[in-house]
């Protein structure tokens, strides 16, 4: 497909901690990270402008393991905002390798390892080509990085939000891997979302894209050149939207 014929051109790429794990219990693989640098690869040379918010689960997971160590819910948050950090520069050097020029911009100051969280800078690095990495989430605590991602969206105009999962191609009504009757939507409201308390994605994130009309397309990050596929129109994963 030529450029400038992509659905989207600008779009926020979320990607759950969990999917750097590979088959790993814990910490960070290289081989998923490399898939997804090389994912993101073929839709920055198709002509798409990326910027990606990646989780931080596979390292440290806020509220479950904040009360698990006997701390407090905000201090565990700013434990897994510095995991992000870490999936963040793991992702960027992978990007760097492929000849993918990469920025990192972190919403809590870190300037050895990272740019300041600057909207104006971020947009500028989309322009020119770069993918932007948005690390540390909101920088505030009691937000998830789903909620980071669509705050990030809406700043940078992005004309959708892919949600990468780990396994999973789509919204189901229950979960699929609990309930085998469970079955795939293909398009959804944000309404419907909300209403029905669908796990996919935390309900404040979802009401930040209903905000902005920012449609969310959600599938499995294990899918080739799933990326693509959703910037070409495929019909792919779960579409939604008002």
């Amino acid at each position: 497909m030529e450029k400038g014929n992509l659905r989207y051109k600008r779009i926020l790429l979320k990607i759950s901690g969990e999917a750097l794990l590979g088959e790993q219990q814990f910490g960070i693989d290289q081989k998923p990270v490399q898939m997804i640098a090389n994912e993101i690869k073929k839709a920055r040379e198709a002509g798409a402008e990326i910027a990606v918010v990646v989780g931080g689960g596979n390292i440290f997971r806020g509220m479950k393991n904040s009360a698990k160590l006997g701390m407090d819910q905000a201090s565990g948050d700013y434990v897994g905002m510095l995991a992000t950090v870490m999936n963040a520069i793991a992702l960027q050097s992978a990007l760097n390798q492929i000849d993918v020029p990469c920025r990192v911009q972190s919403a809590i100051t870190i300037n050895q390892v990272a740019e300041p969280y600057i909207r104006h800078r971020a947009i500028r690095h989309l322009e020119k080509g770069r993918v932007v990495i948005f690390a540390a989430g909101t920088g505030n605590p009691f937000f998830t990085t789903d909620t980071a991602a669509a705050l990030r969206a809406s700043e940078i105009n992005a004309e959708a939000m892919l949600m990468a999962k780990n396994g999973v191609d789509g919204v189901y009504t229950d979960d699929p891997k609990i309930n085998p009757q469970a079955k795939k939507l293909d398009k959804i409201s944000y309404d419907d979302i909300i209403k029905n308390g669908l796990k996919v994605m935390d309900t404040s994130a979802c009401a930040l894209c209903k905000q902005n009309n920012i449609p969310i397309v959600v599938f499995d990050f294990l899918l080739k050149d799933g990326i693509l596929k959703v910037l070409n129109d495929s019909d792919i994963g779960t579409y939604i939207s008002l």
